[in-house]
Protein backbone atom coordinates (compact mmCIF):
# COMPACT_ATOMS: atom_id res chain seq x y z
CA UNK A 1 0.00 0.00 0.00
CA UNK A 2 3.15 2.51 0.22
CA UNK A 3 3.89 2.17 -2.89
CA UNK A 4 3.58 5.69 -5.21
CA UNK A 5 2.74 7.14 -1.68
CA UNK A 6 4.77 9.46 0.56
CA UNK A 7 5.20 9.17 4.13
CA UNK A 8 6.34 11.61 6.78
CA UNK A 9 7.50 10.49 9.88
CA UNK A 10 7.82 13.23 12.55
CA UNK A 11 11.33 12.33 14.97
CA UNK A 12 12.28 10.42 12.19
CA UNK A 13 16.08 10.35 12.64
CA UNK A 14 15.27 8.22 16.05
CA UNK A 15 16.02 4.59 15.65
CA UNK A 16 12.26 3.84 14.99
CA UNK A 17 12.50 6.21 12.11
CA UNK A 18 15.48 5.12 10.60
CA UNK A 19 14.36 1.25 10.71
CA UNK A 20 11.16 2.42 9.40
CA UNK A 21 12.77 4.00 6.61
CA UNK A 22 15.14 0.71 5.76
CA UNK A 23 11.83 -1.32 6.10
CA UNK A 24 10.09 0.93 3.57
CA UNK A 25 12.85 1.44 0.78
CA UNK A 26 13.46 -2.30 0.99
CA UNK A 27 9.58 -3.83 0.82
CA UNK A 28 8.34 -0.64 -1.60
CA UNK A 29 8.76 1.88 -3.96
CA UNK A 30 7.54 4.78 -2.07
CA UNK A 31 7.36 8.09 -4.17
CA UNK A 32 8.44 10.24 -1.09
CA UNK A 33 9.79 9.21 2.75
CA UNK A 34 9.88 12.52 4.38
CA UNK A 35 12.24 12.76 7.62
CA UNK A 36 10.66 15.80 9.87
CA UNK A 37 12.92 16.11 12.81
CA UNK A 38 14.72 19.49 14.62
CA UNK A 39 18.68 17.86 14.85
CA UNK A 40 20.27 18.70 11.77
CA UNK A 41 23.54 16.76 12.56
CA UNK A 42 21.30 13.56 12.89
CA UNK A 43 19.45 14.57 9.95
CA UNK A 44 23.44 15.10 8.03
CA UNK A 45 24.33 11.43 9.20
CA UNK A 46 20.70 9.68 8.16
CA UNK A 47 21.20 11.40 4.84
CA UNK A 48 24.22 9.67 4.09
CA UNK A 49 23.23 6.49 4.68
CA UNK A 50 19.56 7.06 3.31
CA UNK A 51 20.17 9.32 -0.04
CA UNK A 52 17.67 7.98 -2.06
CA UNK A 53 16.16 9.76 -4.80
CA UNK A 54 12.68 9.66 -3.10
CA UNK A 55 14.64 10.95 0.67
CA UNK A 56 13.47 14.57 1.74
CA UNK A 57 15.24 15.98 4.97
CA UNK A 58 12.65 18.83 6.54
CA UNK A 59 14.07 20.67 9.75
CA UNK A 60 10.95 20.99 11.99
CA UNK A 61 9.95 20.97 15.43
CA UNK A 62 6.20 19.58 16.14
CA UNK A 63 6.05 22.63 18.04
CA UNK A 64 6.01 24.99 14.67
CA UNK A 65 2.36 23.97 13.44
CA UNK A 66 3.04 25.82 10.10
CA UNK A 67 6.28 24.25 9.58
CA UNK A 68 4.27 21.37 9.43
CA UNK A 69 1.67 22.02 7.68
CA UNK A 70 4.21 22.86 5.07
CA UNK A 71 5.89 19.03 5.60
CA UNK A 72 2.95 17.63 4.96
CA UNK A 73 2.03 18.73 1.30
CA UNK A 74 0.89 16.08 -0.53
CA UNK A 75 1.66 13.33 1.70
CA UNK A 76 -0.12 10.69 2.33
CA UNK A 77 0.61 8.53 5.24
CA UNK A 78 2.46 10.11 8.81
CA UNK A 79 4.17 8.61 11.22
CA UNK A 80 4.24 10.37 14.38
CA UNK A 81 6.92 9.17 16.60
CA UNK A 82 8.52 12.51 17.55
CA UNK A 83 8.52 13.04 21.82
CA UNK A 84 10.32 14.09 24.96
CA UNK A 85 10.13 10.27 26.44
CA UNK A 86 13.15 10.42 29.03
CA UNK A 87 11.22 10.06 32.44
CA UNK A 88 13.05 11.56 35.05
CA UNK A 89 13.64 14.35 32.51
CA UNK A 90 10.27 15.03 31.85
CA UNK A 91 9.44 15.29 35.78
CA UNK A 92 11.75 17.87 36.13
CA UNK A 93 10.77 19.81 32.84
CA UNK A 94 7.15 19.23 32.74
CA UNK A 95 5.98 22.40 30.53
CA UNK A 96 9.02 21.33 27.94
CA UNK A 97 7.36 17.32 27.99
CA UNK A 98 3.76 19.08 27.56
CA UNK A 99 4.44 21.28 24.41
CA UNK A 100 5.92 18.74 22.60
CA UNK A 101 3.93 15.59 23.35
CA UNK A 102 0.64 17.48 23.98
CA UNK A 103 0.70 20.43 21.39
CA UNK A 104 2.67 18.69 19.27
CA UNK A 105 0.09 16.20 18.54
CA UNK A 106 -2.44 18.61 18.16
CA UNK A 107 -0.47 20.33 15.68
CA UNK A 108 0.19 16.87 14.03
CA UNK A 109 -3.59 16.47 14.02
CA UNK A 110 -4.38 20.15 12.59
CA UNK A 111 -1.77 19.73 9.39
CA UNK A 112 -2.59 16.39 8.70
CA UNK A 113 -6.42 17.37 8.26
CA UNK A 114 -5.06 20.28 6.69
CA UNK A 115 -3.11 18.22 3.97
CA UNK A 116 -5.97 15.92 3.74
CA UNK A 117 -3.47 12.98 4.67
CA UNK A 118 -5.08 9.55 4.17
CA UNK A 119 -3.82 7.95 7.26
CA UNK A 120 -1.84 8.69 10.16
CA UNK A 121 -0.74 6.59 13.20
CA UNK A 122 1.18 7.76 16.28
CA UNK A 123 3.62 6.05 18.62
CA UNK A 124 2.34 5.94 21.87
CA UNK A 125 4.27 3.89 25.00
CA UNK A 126 2.99 1.38 28.13
CA UNK A 127 3.37 4.36 30.52
CA UNK A 128 -0.04 5.55 28.93
CA UNK A 129 -2.11 2.88 30.36
CA UNK A 130 -3.05 4.66 34.18
CA UNK A 131 -0.10 6.30 33.83
CA UNK A 132 2.03 7.81 37.37
CA UNK A 133 4.27 10.02 35.48
CA UNK A 134 4.31 13.12 33.09
CA UNK A 135 5.58 11.10 29.94
CA UNK A 136 2.93 8.39 30.34
CA UNK A 137 0.43 11.55 31.24
CA UNK A 138 1.18 13.44 28.73
CA UNK A 139 1.25 10.58 26.54
CA UNK A 140 -2.46 9.67 27.11
CA UNK A 141 -3.24 13.14 26.40
CA UNK A 142 -1.93 12.63 22.90
CA UNK A 143 -3.35 9.35 22.46
CA UNK A 144 -6.90 10.78 23.14
CA UNK A 145 -6.11 14.06 21.01
CA UNK A 146 -5.59 11.51 18.42
CA UNK A 147 -8.53 8.91 18.91
CA UNK A 148 -10.92 11.77 18.76
CA UNK A 149 -9.69 13.42 15.74
CA UNK A 150 -11.60 11.20 13.62
CA UNK A 151 -14.47 13.02 14.35
CA UNK A 152 -13.54 16.14 13.37
CA UNK A 153 -11.96 14.83 10.03
CA UNK A 154 -15.11 16.08 8.23
CA UNK A 155 -14.25 16.48 4.49
CA UNK A 156 -10.61 15.58 4.44
CA UNK A 157 -11.49 11.96 5.58
CA UNK A 158 -8.55 11.55 7.34
CA UNK A 159 -8.30 8.45 10.20
CA UNK A 160 -5.73 8.06 13.17
CA UNK A 161 -5.34 5.79 15.24
CA UNK A 162 -2.78 4.62 17.66
CA UNK A 163 0.04 1.92 18.14
CA UNK A 164 1.11 1.36 22.05
CA UNK A 165 3.60 -1.43 23.11
CA UNK A 166 6.88 -1.62 25.24
CA UNK A 167 10.41 -1.37 25.65
CA UNK A 168 12.15 -1.42 22.13
CA UNK A 169 15.23 -3.20 22.46
CA UNK A 170 18.74 -1.18 22.10
CA UNK A 171 16.52 2.32 22.04
CA UNK A 172 18.81 5.07 23.39
CA UNK A 173 17.92 5.97 26.52
CA UNK A 174 16.98 2.44 27.66
CA UNK A 175 18.12 0.25 30.16
CA UNK A 176 20.05 -2.23 27.99
CA UNK A 177 22.42 0.56 26.51
CA UNK A 178 23.00 1.53 29.77
CA UNK A 179 24.07 -1.74 31.38
CA UNK A 180 26.03 -2.41 28.12
CA UNK A 181 27.79 0.74 29.04
CA UNK A 182 28.43 -0.42 32.70
CA UNK A 183 29.77 -3.47 31.35
CA UNK A 184 32.10 -1.85 28.92
CA UNK A 185 33.32 0.31 31.29
CA UNK A 186 34.46 -2.69 34.16
CA UNK A 187 31.17 -1.81 36.35
CA UNK A 188 31.25 -4.39 39.30
CA UNK A 189 27.61 -4.46 40.00
CA UNK A 190 24.92 -3.17 37.93
CA UNK A 191 22.37 -0.91 39.72
CA UNK A 192 18.64 -2.43 40.10
CA UNK A 193 15.74 -0.12 40.82
CA UNK A 194 13.67 -2.85 42.18
CA UNK A 195 14.17 -7.06 42.09
CA UNK A 196 10.03 -7.96 41.24
CA UNK A 197 10.20 -5.10 38.60
CA UNK A 198 9.21 -6.43 34.88
CA UNK A 199 9.04 -4.91 31.32
CA UNK A 200 8.03 -5.69 28.40
CA UNK A 201 9.84 -6.24 25.27
CA UNK A 202 9.84 -5.80 21.51
CA UNK A 203 12.41 -5.77 18.90
CA UNK A 204 12.66 -2.39 16.65
CA UNK A 205 11.91 -4.71 13.45
CA UNK A 206 8.58 -5.88 15.34
CA UNK A 207 7.76 -2.35 16.31
CA UNK A 208 7.94 -1.19 12.72
CA UNK A 209 6.36 -4.29 11.40
CA UNK A 210 3.64 -3.90 13.80
CA UNK A 211 2.97 -0.57 12.62
CA UNK A 212 3.07 -0.99 9.03
CA UNK A 213 0.60 -3.84 9.83
CA UNK A 214 -1.57 -1.29 11.28
CA UNK A 215 -2.30 0.95 8.54
CA UNK A 216 -3.98 -2.11 6.60
CA UNK A 217 -5.61 -2.86 9.72
CA UNK A 218 -6.67 0.57 10.65
CA UNK A 219 -10.67 1.86 10.71
CA UNK A 220 -9.24 4.66 12.44
CA UNK A 221 -9.52 5.26 16.46
CA UNK A 222 -8.41 2.34 17.64
CA UNK A 223 -5.17 1.69 19.93
CA UNK A 224 -3.22 -1.42 18.74
CA UNK A 225 -1.22 -3.46 21.12
CA UNK A 226 0.95 -6.25 19.99
CA UNK A 227 1.22 -9.52 22.15
CA UNK A 228 5.11 -9.37 23.14
CA UNK A 229 6.88 -11.14 25.87
CA UNK A 230 7.63 -9.50 29.47
CA UNK A 231 10.86 -10.14 31.49
CA UNK A 232 12.25 -9.54 34.86
CA UNK A 233 15.10 -6.85 35.02
CA UNK A 234 16.90 -8.76 37.31
CA UNK A 235 16.95 -11.47 34.66
CA UNK A 236 18.20 -8.99 32.13
CA UNK A 237 21.37 -8.02 34.15
CA UNK A 238 21.80 -11.69 34.52
CA UNK A 239 21.68 -12.40 30.92
CA UNK A 240 23.98 -9.29 29.71
CA UNK A 241 26.47 -10.00 32.96
CA UNK A 242 25.92 -13.49 34.80
CA UNK A 243 29.31 -12.21 37.07
CA UNK A 244 28.21 -8.73 38.09
CA UNK A 245 26.15 -8.76 41.19
CA UNK A 246 23.54 -6.25 41.60
CA UNK A 247 22.88 -3.68 43.70
CA UNK A 248 19.41 -2.29 44.60
CA UNK A 249 19.40 1.28 43.84
CA UNK A 250 15.32 2.08 44.51
CA UNK A 251 12.42 2.72 41.97
CA UNK A 252 13.30 6.14 40.16
CA UNK A 253 10.96 9.08 39.79
CA UNK A 254 8.14 8.41 37.78
CA UNK A 255 9.18 4.46 37.66
CA UNK A 256 6.20 1.75 38.03
CA UNK A 257 7.16 -1.25 39.40
CA UNK A 258 5.09 -2.99 36.69
CA UNK A 259 3.88 -1.85 33.11
CA UNK A 260 0.09 -1.72 31.84
CA UNK A 261 -0.57 -1.69 28.12
CA UNK A 262 -4.30 -2.27 28.63
CA UNK A 263 -6.26 -1.76 31.83
CA UNK A 264 -8.97 -3.64 33.41
CA UNK A 265 -11.18 -0.23 32.99
CA UNK A 266 -10.51 -0.70 28.83
CA UNK A 267 -11.25 -4.32 29.10
CA UNK A 268 -15.27 -3.56 27.83
CA UNK A 269 -13.58 -1.61 24.82
CA UNK A 270 -11.07 -4.44 24.22
CA UNK A 271 -10.52 -7.03 21.49
CA UNK A 272 -8.36 -9.49 20.97
CA UNK A 273 -6.45 -10.73 17.72
CA UNK A 274 -4.36 -13.12 17.04
CA UNK A 275 -1.18 -11.63 17.43
CA UNK A 276 -2.19 -8.09 19.38
CA UNK A 277 -5.57 -6.51 20.63
CA UNK A 278 -7.15 -3.55 19.77
CA UNK A 279 -8.43 -0.91 21.90
CA UNK A 280 -11.71 0.77 20.28
CA UNK A 281 -12.64 4.49 20.92
CA UNK A 282 -14.93 4.95 24.41
CA UNK A 283 -16.56 8.20 22.76
CA UNK A 284 -18.86 7.70 19.91
CA UNK A 285 -17.92 8.85 16.57
CA UNK A 286 -20.81 11.54 14.92
CA UNK A 287 -20.48 10.59 11.29
CA UNK A 288 -18.90 7.09 11.10
CA UNK A 289 -20.14 3.76 12.68
CA UNK A 290 -17.36 1.13 12.98
CA UNK A 291 -17.49 -2.66 13.96
CA UNK A 292 -14.17 -2.57 15.66
CA UNK A 293 -14.44 -6.59 16.47
CA UNK A 294 -13.27 -6.55 12.54
CA UNK A 295 -10.47 -5.22 11.06
CA UNK A 296 -10.29 -3.34 8.02
CA UNK A 297 -8.96 -6.29 6.32
CA UNK A 298 -11.53 -8.82 7.64
CA UNK A 299 -10.10 -10.53 10.09
CA UNK A 300 -12.06 -11.08 13.19
CA UNK A 301 -11.28 -10.99 16.70
CA UNK A 302 -12.88 -11.59 19.83
CA UNK A 303 -13.99 -9.49 22.87
CA UNK A 304 -12.18 -9.25 25.47
CA UNK A 305 -13.67 -10.70 29.17
CA UNK A 306 -14.78 -8.62 31.87
CA UNK A 307 -12.03 -7.64 34.31
CA UNK A 308 -9.24 -8.21 31.74
CA UNK A 309 -5.89 -6.30 31.95
CA UNK A 310 -2.54 -6.69 30.20
CA UNK A 311 0.26 -5.95 32.54
CA UNK A 312 4.19 -6.95 32.08
CA UNK A 313 3.30 -9.32 35.30
CA UNK A 314 0.45 -11.16 34.42
CA UNK A 315 1.44 -11.43 30.74
CA UNK A 316 1.44 -15.12 29.34
CA UNK A 317 4.22 -14.53 27.18
CA UNK A 318 7.80 -14.31 28.48
CA UNK A 319 10.96 -14.10 26.80
CA UNK A 320 14.34 -16.23 28.20
CA UNK A 321 17.48 -14.49 28.95
CA UNK A 322 18.84 -16.73 26.07
CA UNK A 323 16.41 -15.18 23.39
CA UNK A 324 16.43 -11.66 24.80
CA UNK A 325 20.42 -11.63 24.19
CA UNK A 326 19.76 -13.47 20.74
CA UNK A 327 17.62 -10.30 19.88
CA UNK A 328 20.35 -7.89 21.33
CA UNK A 329 23.15 -9.75 19.28
CA UNK A 330 21.07 -8.92 16.48
CA UNK A 331 20.43 -5.39 16.97
CA UNK A 332 22.51 -1.93 16.87
CA UNK A 333 22.20 -0.64 19.93
CA UNK A 334 21.84 3.08 20.27
CA UNK A 335 24.21 5.21 22.29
Amino acid sequence: MFNGKSILITGGTGSFGKTYTKTLLQKYKPKKIIIYSRDELKQFEMAREFNDVCMRYFIGDVRDKERLSTAMKDVDFVIHAAAMKHVPIAEYNPMECIKTNINGAQNVIDACLENSVQKCIALSTDKACNPINLYGATKLASDKLFIAANNIAGKSHTKFSVTRYGNVVGSRGSVIPFFKKLINEGAKKLPITDERMTRFWISLEDGVNFVLSNFERMHGGEVFVPKIPSMKITDLAKAMAPNLTHKIIGIRAGEKLHEIMISSDDSHLTYEFEKYYAISPSIKFTSIETDFSTNAKGEKGKKASNGFSYSSDNNPLWISQEQLLDIINHTEIEK
